[in-house]
């Protein structure tokens, strides 16, 4: 399958067959990893890594898949350069589109990632932005097919926030994929209505089923894994109050996890213990979050591998 030339702004963007294809990529790249292979496919070109926002498994996870395959990464935060500054963002688009080979974007527009893309000439990656983090979905559903074995009819609970990214990409990309996902989050914080239509129609070809619920013990019922994420966002540090009052309900522990086959546990880290996880459960035996982050770097591996032709 050829992806070459593409950006990856929103896994909306791409069919079943392209999602599963980059999950099978990632599978291939993380054996050769594991069994020492060294191989430098990005030898001679180049990466802009643009950061708004701080970062530890996107940063990470890009400058080291690029730079292990003799690529060059180059880390550009927004006091680095003039991103949105004295400069448009469709200007710097355009001058990186020049000296860089793909460009990376972490930060808060989704419009600013989408000008990058259409100004720039090259691939450019969403690595977090309010709307979407698709690169941290393509490496949930790998960790969920490593534990289940398959993607399609497996089954996903999201537990708290309903409405941030994480959620959001989720939804994309188990809609895509024919994985039941069921939101567990207070009325308030439910799902964007459109992005929730988007997703249902996406799952009436793959056959997934996509359902928002208030109740915890229904959203987690006959789960293959339970995934929560931060009670607030980064920029959203003076709602932690209301969101502690809000979301206690749906703090995720051991309960949860009861029975003859447990599902794992998942978050996108960081975590804040004792939120919307208690140590017991992050640190304990049903949780994948540590292969989950490391598999950040397998997927985005196999994104660049694919849209910069050396797959």
């Amino acid at each position: 399958m050829k992806l070459q030339g593409r950006s990856l702004l929103t896994l909306a963007d791409y069919s079943r067959e392209e999602v599963e294809y980059l999950i099978q990529l990632a599978e291939q790249v993380k054996k050769e990893s594991k069994d020492a292979q060294r191989t430098r496919r990005f030898e001679g070109l180049s990466i802009a890594l643009l950061f708004e926002k701080r970062s530890t498994r996107t940063r990470c996870a890009f400058e080291t898949a690029f730079g292990e395959e003799g690529g060059h990464p180059v880390f550009l935060s927004n006091q680095d350069i003039q991103l949105g500054a004295k400069e448009t963002i469709e200007d710097t688009a355009r001058v990186l589109g020049r000296m860089f080979d793909a460009i990376q974007f972490r930060g808060f527009a989704q419009a600013t990632v989408e000008a990058l893309a259409t100004y720039s000439g090259v691939p450019v990656y969403n690595g977090l932005t309010d709307l979407y983090h698709p690169t941290q979905s393509l490496a949930d559903l790998m960790t969920l097919k490593e534990e289940v074995g398959k993607l399609e009819g497996a089954k996903l609970a999201y537990v708290g926030d309903g409405r941030n990214n994480v959620a959001n990409s989720l939804l994309l990309g188990c809609a895509i994929t024919g994985v039941h996902l069921t939101v567990g989050a207070p009325t308030q914080l439910y799902p964007d209505g459109t992005l929730l239509d988007k997703a249902r129609e996406l799952a009436k070809t793959s056959g997934a089923k996509i359902e928002v619920t208030t109740e915890v013990s229904k959203a987690v019922d006959g789960a293959d894994g339970i995934y929560t994420d931060v009670w607030y966002s980064m920029g959203e540090e003076s709602k932690e109050a209301e969101r502690r009052a809000l979301l206690g309900p749906y703090q995720v522990t051991e309960e949860l996890f009861s029975g003859p086959n447990p599902p794992i546990f998942l978050h996108c880290l960081p975590a804040v213990r004792g939120n919307e996880v208690t140590p017991e459960v992050i640190d304990g035996p049903h949780s994948r979050v540590w292969d989950e982050a490391e598999n950040r770097k397998h997927t985005i591996k196999a994104v660049m591998l694919a849209s910069l032709g050396r797959d």
